[in-house]
This record gives structure tokens, sequence and C-alpha cells, in this order.
């Protein structure tokens, strides 16, 4: 992918998962128009061979290795679309570091939520949380539900009010337009779960007191988005769970949830950030993590 483009970066580790985010990724990058470009790290055998752990023969092999999980990565990615334009990336670092360098210039980096890496190759999943947390452009984590990875259901996203959450309610509404699904937007009242306010609750003000005004602030946020996409049906869900519980819920029932990586904004209460991580790790549908970026 030379500099300045925006197209589609997955990593792979030769495992299951990591093929199905190559898939997902291809997919996506075929119906948007995108290059598609896949990454492999090569950290750990280049390490040892430099430290003289590792021999020749032991190095070569991994080459080999990565060279024949990155062609299988290719075939998959070309049997989603025969004529997408698909590179290759074989750097000597961590799966980690590579996919963060490389969302530099990416519109969107995907790897799968696990995996288990051929000789050499660093599991592409143990590097979902540096990549979520580091990346410079959105990412998509492919997870499964019951051994697929699902393609029906509506996009879902959560919304606090903060900068991060209007560029994740952005993102959100076009993934929804170009899936043809309804997008249904969750605003959970109030982060606090019941061990935190136990003993205090009589101090909360009492729900039919607070559902209105938060209606009304759920439909402000959205109001510019639908205007800007008239093709998406908006469902909108109010909850008193916290944001975690909520949209773990919907993934049940979603192609893709849509959350910013951090902020508290400007509904009382919701805090996307501590969210994300348990998203990217339990949700029963791939995760879309939307980094901050300049306004």
């Amino acid at each position: 992918m030379t500099a300045g483009t925006r197209g589609i970066v997955v990593g792979t580790d030769g495992s299951p998962g990591a093929a199905e985010a190559v898939r997902w990724a291809a997919a996506v990058a075929s119906q948007r128009k995108l290059d598609l470009v896949i990454a492999h790290g090569l950290e750990v055998v280049v390490r040892l061979y430099g430290r003289g752990v590792a021999t020749r023969e032991v190095f070569e092999l991994a080459q080999q290795a990565a060279e024949g999980i990155v062609a299988e990565a290719r075939r998959v990615a070309l049997s989603v679309d025969s004529e997408l334009e698909v590179s290759t990336e074989t750097v000597p670092e961590s799966a980690a570091a590579v996919l963060v360098g490389l969302s530099r210039t990416a519109r969107m980096v995907v790897l799968g939520a696990s995996g288990v890496g051929a000789l050499g190759g660093v599991v592409v999943g143990s590097a979902v949380p540096t990549v979520v947390s580091q990346a410079h452009c959105p990412v998509a984590v492919v997870r499964e539900r019951d051994g697929t990875v699902p393609a029906k259901g509506p996009v879902v996203v959560g919304v606090d009010g903060s900068p991060n959450s209007e560029q994740a309610v952005g993102l959100a509404f076009e993934e929804a337009s170009f899936r043809g699904a309804p997008l249904v937007a969750v605003h959970a009242w109030s982060d606090v779960t019941y061990e935190y306010v136990h003993g205090t609750a009589q101090f909360l003000p009492p729900w039919d007191y607070i559902e209105p005004e938060q209606q009304r602030l759920l439909a402000q946020r959205l109001a510019g988005r639908q205007e800007r996409h008239p093709d998406v049906e908006v469902r909108r869900r109010l909850v008193r769970s916290n944001p975690r519980d909520a949209l773990l819920e919907e993934s049940e029932q979603a192609q893709l949830v849509v959350v910013g990586s951090r902020g508290r904004g400007g509904f009382k209460g919701l805090l996307l950030g501590s969210t994300s991580q348990a998203l990217v790790r339990r949700a029963r549908c791939p995760v879309l993590v939307v980094r901050p970026e300049p306004a």
C-alpha cells in the first residue's frame, strides 16, 4: 500500500480465526472498492536468529512458513473477489507493531480475535489489545457466533455524546448504509453496576424522570447523521444497564458492533472506553473500535 492510500489492512497468522478475518476484510475492501494489504509479523524467530539462538535453517524455515501463510491468505481474499487488489507484507516485527505501523495510511485494520500461528508467526489474536489502543484508524476485531461470522442483522453503535462517540456514530451510519442494514443506536444511561450502587440506590433519580430527557439527547445526537443517510433505518434504544452489558446483549443479534475506544461524553454516566476491551473479548459478532481522530 503506497503512502497516502486509505485501504484495508488485515493481519494473518495462518490460523482459522485469521482466515475468517481475511475473508471479512476482503469483503469490506471489495464492497468499498479499496485495496487490501495482508500483513504478517516474524518478530520471534528474527530476534532469536539475531541473538544466535536460532539457526539459519530455522530462520529460513520460518520465512518459508510466513510466505505460505500470506500466500494462503491471498488465495482466501481472492476467493471473495478475484479482481481485488491484494498486496502482502511480511515484516520482521511483532504483529502489533506491523499493524499499528500500517494503520497510519489505512482506512481500517482488521484482525481475528484469536489464533495459533505457524512457526515464526506472532499470534495475531495476542495483538488485539495493543492494536485497539494504539492504531491510527478504526480497528475491526472479527469475532464468530456459533462457529461462523454473522453476516445478517443490524449494525449496533454505542452512543455517549463524546467526540470519539460522534466519530463512531458517523462510521456506524456508513457501515449500515453499505450493508443495507438497520442501525441500532444504544445509549446506556449509567455505567454504574449494582455492586457499586448497592446500598445507595435510593439516591438515584427515578427512571421516569430521566428517560424523556435522555431520549431527547439521543435523538439530537443522531439527527444530523440520519439526514445524511436517509436510506438507513434507525432504531434508538435507551437502557438502564451499563454499556458493556447492553452492547454485549445486542451483539447476540447484530452483524457488527461499532464503539468508540474511549470517552465519557455529554450523556451522564456512560464510559465507552471501559467497554471496548470487553467487547473485543466477548462480543458475539465483529466489533469495530473507532480510534480518536483530529476534528
